[in-house]
């Protein structure tokens, strides 16, 4: 299936994407409907799983295939791929398997989404400095703004690769340059840009992203990245019988760890949930991710200047086109924002109320490939 496919006919946008049918979309940057292929593959795994063992069915060749995919998705390797589930959880993996220690530092940005906060704010318990990005806007992080604020005792910096209210992206292949030839851990919460452009992890150390927003997979079935070279530094912080050798399922006396990157997955896998991001990943690799991130920038290109039009402050609508990403957050001082959100609500249009620290309000979009300039239109029209 291609785009120009799927906008010639709308009989196989609505098979593709049944949400299509009665409502128009526009909140992937939260949960997103899951597509009709999606949904078939982790019915088609539950279903086998009433006539036999769940495993057998699914492991390993289907996870094995997921890494592959997952690997070409992030241009990596399959061993340096785990499913642990939610970003949170691998985003906690990273923090609690690493041996940070009193006088050792990291950079973590405050305002970011909550699971990027607290796994390493939480560090400060074990005496490691948790330093506060300093930023000149909600969500601007660019790499000099990095790079003037680590030192010869920061250890790790933790960054989402795009902003969750700002839609701001960063650059964060310049930023883990640097930070890699200062001998620094690069993290990355990917999960607002995973499956909405391309996603390189040459200079990142660890990536988490669940598959429920752009990927248009199921909720905590997420990939999590550890480069190969790294893996020997984070220990797994949970123990299982599918990550420690235990032959014929006997407890050894010693704990040695699986190699590669299923040292992390400490038991039985989300097998349906896994069904389901396998099939996610093959449609985002099927229209091919450049295609879509294209086709979500267009989309933002239309956006912006129609809100502007009608009076909206469009969160960076003016920036260059490596820090624009597919949300597309707006306000107006004085406009009961909370209002507005249920009027589109009221006509079936689904999009995002999001708050900032400073309890201002925002109308977030963030409609995907398969959206058509029709349903933007009508949106644009309510509002």
């Amino acid at each position: 299936m291609t785009l120009t496919e799927l906008f010639a006919n709308e009989e196989l946008r609505r098979q593709e994407f049944p949400v299509v049918r009665d409502k128009i979309f526009l909140a992937h940057a939260g949960v997103c409907p899951l597509p009709r292929r999606v949904a078939q593959a982790i019915s088609d795994c539950a279903q086998s799983g009433t006539t036999n063992d769940q495993e057998t069915l699914v492991f390993p060749r289907r996870v094995n295939e997921g890494r592959k995919l997952a690997a070409q998705l992030l241009h990596c390797r399959p061993d340096e791929i785990a499913f642990v589930g939610p970003t949170s959880l691998a985003l906690s993996f990273v923090a609690a398997g690493l041996n940070l220690r009193r006088g050792d530092n990291i950079l973590i940005y405050h305002d970011d989404y909550p699971s990027n906060v607290y796994p390493w704010t939480a560090l400060a318990e074990r005496g490691v400095e948790v330093r506060l990005l300093n930023t000149r806007g909600l969500g601007v992080i660019r790499p000099a703004e990095v790079t003037g604020q680590v030192d010869e005792n920061t250890r790790l910096v933790a960054l989402a690769s795009c902003h969750f209210i700002s839609g701001f992206r960063i650059e964060f292949e310049a930023i883990g340059k640097y930070l890699r030839e200062r001998g620094i851990l690069f993290c990355l919460d990917a999960i607002q840009t995973l499956g909405a452009f391309p996603v390189m992890v040459e200079h990142v150390d660890f990536l988490a992203a669940d598959a429920h927003k752009w990927l248009l997979g199921p909720c905590g079935a997420g990939v999590f990245y550890v480069r190969q070279e790294v893996q020997d530094r984070l220990t797994p912080p949970i123990y299982g019988w599918h990550n420690v050798h235990n032959p014929n399922f006997v407890a050894q006396e010693k704990i040695v760890f699986r190699s590669g990157a299923t040292k992390y997955e400490a038991g039985t896998h989300n097998l349906v949930g896994l069904a389901g991001l396998v099939a996610a990943m093959e449609l985002a690799l099927e229209i091919g991710v450049e295609n879509i991130a294209a086709e979500l920038m267009r989309k933002r290109g239309l956006l912006g200047p129609a809100l502007q039009a009608k009076g909206f402050t469009v969160l960076n609508a003016d920036v260059k086109s490596e820090n624009a990403g597919a949300i597309v957050s707006f306000h107006q001082p004085g406009k009961d924002l909370a209002a507005l959100h249920k009027k589109l609500a009221d006509a079936g249009i689904v999009a995002s109320l999001r708050t900032d620290r400073a309890g201002k309000n925002y109308i977030r979009l963030s409609p995907h490939y398969y959206n058509t300039d029709k349903e933007l239109q009508r949106m644009l029209e309510l509002l």
